[in-house]
């Protein structure tokens, strides 16, 4: 069955993009219009972050946001088919900024969000990166899509770790010189393993074991944003969060990371994807001690 589901998806990859972007049009008139997929999360998300915009405004946002993901996801199979000057052309960024960390021996832990075209940037940086770089990822239930999300995720010569094992899967890499990236928005499984900040004015749920892992080894922690320039083409831009994580502590790091997400989201508000229960969790009384 993987076969037959990775050979339909590869004769869609072989489409030019200017008809992937038809397609992707065409999804959205459907799943906006008609099937309303996550809309009732996506507006209820979107009151939350802006409570000072008017309706009109947040439905314009949830409008390119609803564009940007479906043009996503179709422009994600050019991965399947695409040769590298594809990406090449279409994708750039500071990699110098994470390089000369490698020229210094020391490994990157580069912390991103949800932003797009993100499938595109986990190949583009596992190219451009002198470090070998090792991409987290959460496995998909269904295993044939997993499959094939990996087959995907894993171009550019990425090292992939589940985030369900990461600890083990990390540790023969542990001293080595990596740049590892990790989707630090996620929403926490497990709401005892978090600590509670500011976003967006409400008090939210983040992990801070990945700024925990970055201490331990003392990696240089990155934050970084994908940015939509036009249809078909982006950038991401690296700053440096901490060069000597050790000397800070893991709320520091993951506050810095939460006020870096705000910043960025609030510039470009419809460029991430509002679409997962970022605050499905509910603060009460009871996380008092694990607030920031």
């Amino acid at each position: 069955m993987y076969y037959i589901v990775y050979a339909f998806f590869y004769l869609v990859s072989l489409l030019p993009l200017r008809v992937l972007h038809f397609i992707s049009d065409s999804l959205y008139g459907i799943v906006y219009h008609v099937i309303r997929y996550r809309r009732k999360v996506v507006m209820h998300n979107l009151l939350i972050a802006f409570p000072e915009k008017t309706d009109a405004e947040r439905v314009a946002i949830a409008k390119g946001f609803y564009h940007k993901l479906f043009d996503s996801m179709l422009e994600s199979l050019k991965l399947l088919s695409a040769p590298d000057t594809f990406f090449e052309k279409r994708f750039s960024g500071n990699w110098e900024l994470i390089n000369q960390y490698y020229d210094a021996g020391r490994p990157v832990q580069v912390h991103l969000g949800h932003n797009f075209n993100w499938e595109w940037g986990n190949t583009m940086i596992a190219k451009k990166v002198k470090h070998q770089y090792l991409g987290v990822y959460l496995p998909l239930s269904n295993k044939i899509f997993d499959r094939l999300f990996k087959k995907m995720r894993s171009r550019g010569g990425a090292v992939l770790i589940p985030a369900t094992n990461m600890t083990k899967a990390f540790l023969p890499y542990r001293k080595t010189l990596y740049c590892m990236g990790l989707i630090a928005d996620q929403s926490p499984g497990r709401i005892d393993h978090t600590n509670w900040f500011d976003f967006f004015g409400r008090k939210t749920a983040f992990i801070t074991g990945s700024a925990k892992m970055a201490m331990s080894t003392n990696a240089v922690v990155a934050f970084a944003t994908i940015k939509r320039v036009k249809r078909g083409y982006y950038r991401t831009e690296f700053e440096i969060a901490a060069e000597n994580p050790k000397n800070k502590t893991d709320i520091e790091i993951t506050q810095q990371f939460v006020n870096y997400l705000e910043t960025n989201l609030r510039q470009a508000p419809d460029n991430w994807l509002w679409s997962h229960r970022r605050w499905k969790h509910e603060w009460n009384e009871s996380y008092a001690s694990n607030v920031n």
